[in-house]
């Protein structure tokens, strides 16, 4: 059976379609136009548009009849044609779809009442009343009251709905960057409408607005205001005249970067509004269904058959490494990309000079920023080969199903890499490989989960493995992040799957770690802080604002940026490193050196004392 809205929105993230206005307009249909009745006199292009946005990968399809009331549609002198014209466009939203697209039936406000001496509060909801009840008849399942721009019409949207229909609801509002409506009514006063009596919606939405940054401080503010989920479509930006056009200039990438960000807060719908296109909405689907995939880790039932449970190998048997974590030692790490190639030469004369520097272990991504590489597991089995020194292991989650991932720890422990940090993975579109498949079967937790039971010698379906696996649980951790109360309740859950150890993404601002490891404290985890020396400007200047997660201060840019030879750049670098070093020192039980352009040399001379 199809889901509701409201199971939907509880078991995925649910992907919104687009702009339906402007997608009319730019086939040729201008303003003078009825859009609406568009799905009586132009139904192919209707349906097109609806087709293309279900292509894209949304899971709901909006009606055409944002603007298919009885006031509005007289205007254009089609009030008799209510029903005709309401009917039709859920019909041609239903035949663009499958049979578990959610049809949403778009109803707008009123507008200005055409006959001033008529109007009342009564008029007013019984128009709302027949366009919902047409809407309902015909088969939408439910309906979004779309771009409501004041507590007055939030009023008149409740009444209508409540007057005599079932049909499950969404209010979504347009607000201005404060958070308020155009009036100045603060986001509490529309929440008020529905807070006693009558049906209460099933999510709370926000559309329209002055695109994906303005919106981004009332979702801010909306997450702590109400318990229901939250949908959230903005515009594609504040729309610029170009040669007597008005274009929206936000891109697709710069939108979805936006849809990510709700999606962290904890929205479970996002879409977009005016100036969106199908470009947006199969951006946004193919970077937000891995996180709504992970999102749901109750899905992947691993069966504990105590029966077969052993006893874990004690941490300090585990490796090298977890015997220096189980005595407390400080620990030193150097981070090393695998080449894009498959000689590994270079990779492992830079890994004996780290240990010959007296480096603990050697830190391998797993498919960094998407990208495509020699396999890590080959790559820390030469390095502890060949140079002698431990690795940690970076497992990402995005590119085997579960399956896959059990293969592949499993041959982790016969080739004695014990040592693994777990990390959710960077959507595929991040890389150079953007219409690869994202598997993301679970996020890190739940393989926290899997390699835990497997320390216990029970795989993911209750078998016995025989003898329990070694490895070290390392997790990632993002001090810097916009939504850190929910980092923290990550951290949280993943200690209690069963992480060991955390590693930072990299850090500048040192403020926010001291703050995230005493939020943490009694978790008694060790952390390991990610430490990167600016080699550039150049450098700084990218991680500032293309690395998702790290946090630049202004100070070090005008530092990096007062240095003005290559060498003076990067002795800035190492100076600004070994100062964060000095100032976490304390909070931490060790570091994580990145080798910059895969400089080991850079790394070593940060660790040197």
């Amino acid at each position: 059976m199809k889901q509701s809205l409201k199971d939907k929105l509880a078991s995925q993230i649910t992907i919104f379609d687009g702009a339906m206005g402007t997608e009319i307009y730019k086939k040729n249909f201008f303003v003078n136009t009825c859009f609406d009745e568009l799905c009586l006199t132009a139904p192919r292009v209707i349906s097109q548009i609806h087709k293309e946005y279900f292509d894209a990968g949304a899971d709901v399809l909006t009606t055409n009849t944002y603007g298919a009331n009885f006031n509005k549609l007289s205007r254009f002198g089609l009030g008799d044609k209510i029903r005709e014209i309401n009917r039709a466009a859920v019909k041609l939203a239903r035949e663009s779809g499958n049979e578990n697209t959610l049809i949403a039936g778009s109803v707008g406000t009123i507008g200005k009442i055409l006959h001033h001496e008529k109007h009342s509060e009564h008029h007013v909801v019984e128009m709302l009343a027949e366009q919902i009840a047409v809407l309902e008849e015909a088969g939408a399942d439910f309906i979004i009251f779309e771009t409501l721009p004041s507590v007055a019409d939030t009023h008149f949207a409740f009444m209508a709905v409540n007057k005599s229909s079932n049909i499950p609801y969404v209010m979504s509002f347009a607000l201005e960057e404060n958070a308020e409506t155009l009036k100045g009514e603060p986001l509490q006063s529309l929440l008020n409408v529905f807070k006693d009596g009558g049906r209460k919606p099933d999510a709370i939405g926000l559309n329209c607005g002055g695109g994906p940054e303005g919106i981004l401080s009332s979702v801010e503010k909306l997450i702590r205001m109400t318990e229901l989920p939250i949908i959230v479509q903005p515009n594609a930006g504040v729309p610029k005249n170009v040669e007597g056009r008005m274009i929206y200039m936000a891109s697709p990438e710069y939108f979805t970067t936006y849809a990510v960000r709700f999606v962290n807060l904890g929205v479970r719908g996002v879409g977009g509004c005016c100036g969106t296109s199908p470009k947006h909405i199969r951006d946004i689907a193919r970077s937000i269904r891995p996180l709504a995939k992970t999102a749901i880790i109750e899905k992947i039932t691993i069966k504990d058959h105590e029966e077969h449970l052993q006893d874990p190998v004690p941490m300090a048997q585990k490796s090298r490494l977890a015997a220096k974590f189980a005595k407390g030692d400080w620990i030193t790490t150097v981070e090393i990309v695998p080449p894009k190639g498959y000689d590994l030469d270079s990779t492992i004369e830079k890994s004996k000079q780290c240990k010959a520097a007296g480096i603990d272990a050697i830190n391998i991504p797993d498919g960094p920023r998407a990208s495509s590489r020699i396999s890590p597991i080959v790559t820390a089995t030469k390095i502890q080969e060949l140079a002698g020194i431990e690795t940690i292991l970076h497992f990402c989650c995005r590119d085997r199903n579960l399956i896959g991932m059990q293969s592949d720890l499993l041959g982790c422990a016969a080739l004695k890499i014990n040592n693994i940090l777990f990390i959710t993975g960077d959507p595929p579109k991040l890389g150079d490989y953007p219409f690869a498949s994202a598997v993301f079967d679970v996020d890190s937790i739940g393989m926290v989960t899997i390699q835990s039971r497997l320390n216990r010698g029970v795989d993911i379906g209750g078998n016995s493995i025989k003898e329990p696996t070694k490895a070290l649980i390392g997790v990632g951790a993002d001090p810097n992040s916009i939504d850190i109360e929910r980092e923290i309740r990550r951290t949280r859950d993943k200690a209690a799957a069963g992480a060991e150890f955390i590693i930072t993404q990299p850090v500048f601002a040192v403020e926010p770690l001291i703050k995230f490891i005493e939020k943490i404290g009694d978790l008694n985890l060790p952390v390991i802080a990610g430490i990167w020396p600016l080699s550039s400007f150049r450098n700084a200047e990218f991680m500032k604002n293309e690395v998702p997660g790290v946090v630049v201060p202004d100070s070090i840019m005008e530092r990096m940026a007062k240095a003005k030879t290559k060498e003076e750049q990067r002795s800035t670098g190492i100076c600004i490193a070994k100062e964060s070093i000095e100032k976490i020192r304390s909070y931490i039980r060790g570091i994580q050196v990145s080798a910059p352009f895969g400089n080991v040399q850079t790394a070593i001379d940060v660790i040197k004392s």
